[in-house]
């Protein structure tokens, strides 16, 4: 439907969330624990899309791992979806492969899957619906 955020891996929070604040002039308007993920985040509205910044909460968790790897910077693209579920099938029967079998609580209220980047030309792809109501 649209690109909802763009991820962005970073150190520490409490430096990049006053740079990117200066930087999109627009304050973070929300900072969320993803224990599953062993990450917190910081939101930032941008237009219709967001930019999410992700700080490792572990030192073994896959964001510090990404950035002992490549460093801080663009860490995924995630697309707004309406069906998450039928997404997947589609993308699955069209070759893809996924890195969640299921759909899984994210941070800002979604249910997110990721696609491997060897099957994206190295680009981590996120998929993610808005959770409804429940």
């Amino acid at each position: 439907m649209k690109i909802e955020h763009i991820g962005i891996a970073v150190r520490e929070l409490s430096q990049s969330i006053p740079l990117f604040e200066k930087l999109l002039n627009t304050p973070c308007y929300k900072t969320e624990q993803v224990e599953s993920e062993q990450v917190t985040t910081a939101f930032f509205k941008t237009g219709d899309s967001k930019i999410e910044l992700l700080e490792s909460s572990s030192a073994e968790g896959v964001i510090a791992r990404y950035i002992d790897k490549k460093g801080e910077g663009i860490h995924h693209i995630a697309f707004e979806v309406a069906d998450i579920e039928a997404e997947m099938k589609r993308l699955v029967d069209a070759g893809f492969v996924l890195l969640n079998d299921k759909p899984k609580r994210g941070a800002d209220n979604k249910l997110v899957c990721f696609l491997h980047p060897k099957g994206t030309n190295g680009v981590l792809i996120e998929l993610c619906m808005e959770m409804k109501d429940q």
